[in-house]
This record gives structure tokens, sequence and C-alpha cells, in this order.
């Protein structure tokens, strides 16, 4: 369930920072009833951050494989060991 406050409760910034550790959700900070700003923890953003660059380059990956754009993983790896003068015997 996510954690709501108001504003006014930004002064007490030890409260504050036990808060966004404690959970890896945001805490939602409203103003005048209305919310106005989320705030979270370094390592909750980081891998907010990380997993939405994941979830980015596999939507960017399965358009790629839709337009007809994919290879075969055995092939591009025979490919690659021929170049390099590997044995491509299994």
């Amino acid at each position: 369930m996510p954690r709501i406050i108001p504003i006014r409760d930004l002064k007490d910034t030890a409260k504050i920072s036990e808060m966004v550790h404690e959970s890896d959700e945001p805490i939602f900070v409203t103003k005048n009833g209305y919310g106005e700003m989320a705030i979270m923890s370094m390592k909750a953003y980081e891998e907010k951050m990380f997993m939405l660059d994941l979830y980015e380059k596999v939507a960017a990956a399965e358009k790629e494989f839709q337009e007809g754009k994919g290879r075969d993983a055995f092939e591009s790896i025979k490919q690659i060991k021929e170049k390099h003068g590997m044995s491509t015997e299994e």
C-alpha cells in the first residue's frame, strides 16, 4: 500500500530517510490535498531505472524480431567462429 504524507512532514528529514529505506516503493507527498511529488531511496530509484532500461531493450528487440531483423543464434555463433578461425564443430 502506498505511503502518502503531507508536504509539511518533509521537515523531519531523519524520519523521511527512514521511511524511504523501509520500502522499495516511493512515498507520495501531497500539497493542499493534491499529489505534489514522489520520493524514494537511491537504491529503489536505481533498481527502477535498471528495470525501465531492461524493458525498453526487450521492447526494441521484440520490434526488431517482428520486423524480420532477427538472426538465428546458432548461425551467428558459427559465423563468428569462422571469422576468427575457430572450429565450428560442436
